[in-house]
């Protein structure tokens, strides 16, 4: 098993069968532990002891999607909703840019609000006021040309999670009126246009097998995307999942490790989620292989409405307080806490990396 390890943190790529066999035999003795101490010798080649922080920044909780695990869904009655004005968003990127924060996330739900042209200006005045800070945006699917003029506006980066590499799985998640190929699709044309690429999935989801797991790794090693964000699922009480058991700690801890192996250069946060699961989810996160942290710099009066799970943690926070928090909590573990805008090591803009490659078959002649 650690000679599987092995081979993946030399850059090569196992067959499915060794990636189930991991994935299923992770609780052997000291395996998890030389896992994640190969996984931070692969992160520390390319950035050292450094954990970049984000500022978040949710701006709308309006979504004109159902999800079945989201708190945001449309379908949820319960929801306060809320969205930010410009000036409000420039208000928490004033706050942040003196913090020392260097990059800004907005993030959302998909809010038909939030137009092409509402969203350029929002996006040329935070690169107007602070341009050298990274404007990284999550706002689920858009269109080839909206996507475009963001980017022109000066959006480098963009965030969106697949939730799921297996169709089938995806389809057991999501309405009708959603779509995996649709997905994928924005993620590529993404790529196309030469932003750095977040993707990203729940780890212990309902319906999600170890062969499902298997998918994700296959998927990332194919689209080679510069963030990939996991996180535990947790489920959220308005919506049909609210019975369903949480993702663990551990299984999202060792995926962390594999895919840190897998894509060595990477950007990997330590999630909220993973901090909502176990009081030192994010620091065991950075101990698995992540580099990323992201503090909320929301105003304190919205943060406990953009609820996508049950008992997020830091909804009462003040900004200034999640960042000496992570910091402190950072140099605990031995790292450190940069304000940098932290792009992914080697990025290179505008190169589409190829296709998704979906059949195992063709998977394992390729990579193995």
């Amino acid at each position: 098993m650690r000679r599987l390890i092995d081979r993946l943190a030399a850059g090569r790529m196992l067959a499915r069968q060794e990636f189930r066999a991991l994935i299923e035999g992770r609780e052997a003795p000291g395996l998890a532990d030389y896992l994640f101490e190969r996984a931070r010798a692969a992160c520390e080649r390319f950035y050292a002891k450094d954990v970049y922080m984000r500022g978040l920044i949710e701006f709308t909780n309006y979504c004109r999607n159902d999800c079945l695990y989201c708190g945001i869904r449309r379908s949820n009655l319960q929801a306060e909703r809320y969205r930010l004005s410009k000036d409000q968003i420039l208000a928490c990127c004033c706050q942040g840019y003196a913090l020392g924060f260097r990059t800004f996330v907005l993030q959302g739900g998909e809010d038909p609000y939030f137009s092409d042209a509402r969203m350029t200006e929002v996006v040329s005045a935070i690169h107007g006021a602070y341009p050298d800070c990274a404007i990284t945006l999550s706002l689920g699917e858009r269109s080839y040309a909206s996507y475009q003029r963001l980017f022109e506006a000066g959006a480098e980066r963009y965030l969106l999670r697949h939730e799921t590499a297996n169709e089938a799985h995806y389809q057991h998640m999501h309405p009708a009126s959603m779509s995996w190929s649709q997905r994928v699709r924005c993620l590529y044309e993404l790529k196309e246009i030469g932003y750095q690429v977040g993707c990203g999935f729940m780890v212990g989801s309902p319906g999600q097998s170890t062969e499902c797991l298997i998918d994700e790794l296959y998927f990332i090693k194919a689209l080679r995307p510069q963030m990939v964000g996991i996180g535990p699922f947790i489920p959220h009480k308005a919506t049909p999942y609210a019975a369903q058991k949480a993702g663990t700690l551990e299984l999202t801890l060792f995926m962390l490790g594999l895919i840190r192996l897998l894509e060595a250069r990477a950007l990997l946060p330590a999630t909220t989620a993973l901090g909502t699961i176990h009081p030192q989810g994010r620091e065991r996160g950075v101990m698995a292989g992540a580099n990323v942290v992201m503090p909320n710099l929301s105003p304190v009066g919205v943060r406990d409405k953009y609820l996508l799970y049950d008992n997020k943690i830091c909804t009462g926070d003040e900004a200034a307080e999640c960042r000496h928090c992570l910091q402190n909590r950072m140099r605990n573990i031995g790292y450190n806490l940069v304000s940098a805008r932290g792009d992914c090591a080697g990025f290179a803009a505008n190169t589409l990396t190829g296709r998704v490659i979906t059949d195992p078959e063709e998977q394992e002649e390729v990579y193995v």
